[in-house]
């Protein structure tokens, strides 16, 4: 790592632990800053404050004290959770003081070029692909995953050397805290409005997704989704070097589905049916990452064997198994209407038995009534189940079943299959209703699968 010296003896507040900010504290005062931690989170319950007191780092916990920015702090890093509307992050606004998250903290110490992958959907699975291409046949150095994957960037970066590669998955809320971040190579899977809660309007949303190219050159390069009207607009704006993919029209500058086949710069790298997961929005994360694979010089042989060969990464249309014929899928990450409508796009709907519901955001599923259309059954749950037994009313699914949750919504679905069906969890619903998170119910229902072979 760089041994950067513009922190030494300079007061940083780090704003909420979990694993990003733990990493930012340590890496702080390895740099020489003097590191105060603020979390909410009491300390007898807190074990990453009791380590970060053990290493000689002062925290302050249980509460956001506003007169902790009586201290004259050169520096803010904020957890990306923590919103803008907090009042110590207010008040930090109102002194001047810089916020940044740990990513800009990890661009400022890398050795490694940083490969960055932002979008409303499609992330984490572009971001594996990616990793995975550039790891295939490599003969030095290798290629790490980092950011919102679950891998502290600012932990990564300290690693990393000049072979290797960062290829960092970044939420709208990781870019809103840059300043000088700039990766060599950066993709936009695709931008749909989200997370207006936290950002109010989808114009602050997309000017923070659209960061990710704000310090990039001609020498840097940005792979986009060309058939989004707004990035198509945005492209015109940026100094780096656009690669465009698509699965709508063919592109002679950039990676393309036609005919059954994936392209990049007119040369056919695969068919769609090698692909080792189902899904036109597979195929879209499949050509952003092939378009990476190439800039960096993979090979078109060895990008067919790593992806013919990748399965998913987990809660997202992951291949769980098959029980008497019948396939199931864990797409729990799903949290939304249009993740359902992608991943229902890969099967055919009258072979699908579709497991789905969750938190109630007061929203109708009136959008979700055409992926619906045929399916050979819904079984429900959760705080919404009503709401899409709707749905699947004006839809004609002939099969409506409601339950209590995801464990007993898997033996009626099996219940309801025949040999050769797909059994899918894809809840178009955040899972806080009932489970603390959707890995948890991910695994709730991965469980109950295995329970069938009992």
């Amino acid at each position: 790592m760089k041994e950067i010296t513009n922190y030494q003896n300079q007061k940083v507040l780090v704003l909420g632990l979990a694993k990003s900010g733990l990493s930012a504290a340590k890496l702080l005062h390895h740099l020489g800053a003097l590191v105060t931690v603020n979390d909410g989170k009491p300390f007898e319950s807190n074990p990453a404050a009791q380590e970060l007191l053990e290493n000689g780092i002062r925290v302050i916990t249980g509460s956001h004290p506003i007169e902790l920015l009586d201290e004259d702090f050169a520096l803010m890093v904020k957890n990306p959770g923590i919103p803008y509307s907090n009042p110590l992050v207010e008040k930090a606004q109102s002194l001047n003081i810089p916020i940044v998250t740990e990513v800009e903290l990890a661009y400022q110490i890398s050795e490694a070029p940083i490969i960055g992958v932002t979008g409303t959907n499609g992330k984490t699975t572009t971001t594996t692909m990616i990793g995975l291409l550039l790891n295939q046949d490599r003969n030095k150095g290798k290629a790490y995953l980092a950011g919102n994957i679950g891998f502290p960037a600012s932990e990564v970066a300290q690693k990393v050397v000049a072979n290797d590669d960062m290829v960092v998955e970044l939420s709208s809320f990781q870019l809103m805290g840059t300043q000088e971040f700039k990766p060599h190579i950066a993709v936009i899977t695709n931008i749909y409005e989200a997370h207006l809660d936290y950002h109010g309007t989808r114009e602050e949303y997309v000017e923070a997704k659209w960061k990710i190219q704000q310090n990039m050159g001609s020498e840097d390069y940005l792979v986009i989704n060309w058939h989004t009207e707004e990035l198509r607009q945005l492209a015109s704006t940026t100094q780096a070097s656009v690669i465009p993919f698509s699965v709508e029209e063919k592109l002679e500058n950039g990676a393309y589905f036609e005919d059954g086949k994936l392209f990049f710069l007119d040369e056919e790298i695969m068919s769609a049916d090698e692909l080792g997961v189902p899904g036109l929005h597979n195929i879209e994360n499949a050509l952003a990452a092939i378009a990476v694979a190439k800039i960096k010089g993979v090979s078109t042989v060895s990008i067919q064997q790593a992806l013919s060969h990748f399965n998913g990464v987990p809660h997202r249309t992951q291949f769980v198994g098959n029980i008497a014929g019948r396939k199931f899928y864990n797409d729990s990450k799903a949290t939304n209407i249009l993740a359902t409508e992608m991943a229902l796009s890969g099967f055919e709907n009258q072979k699908v038995v579709l497991l789905a519901g969750g938190l109630d955001r007061g929203n109708s599923f009136d959008e979700l009534v055409p992926a619906l259309s045929n399916l050979k059954a819904v079984v429900l749950f959760g705080e919404t189940k009503d709401k899409i037994a709707e749905a699947a009313k004006k839809a004609n699914v002939k099969t409506i079943i409601l339950t209590d949750n995801v464990e007993t919504a898997v033996p009626l679905a099996f219940a309801e299959s025949s040999e050769d069906d797909n059994i899918l969890l894809s809840p178009a619903n955040a899972s806080w209703d009932q489970y603390s998170s959707f890995e948890i119910r991910g695994d709730k229902f991965m469980q109950a699968v295995k329970q069938l072979e009992k």
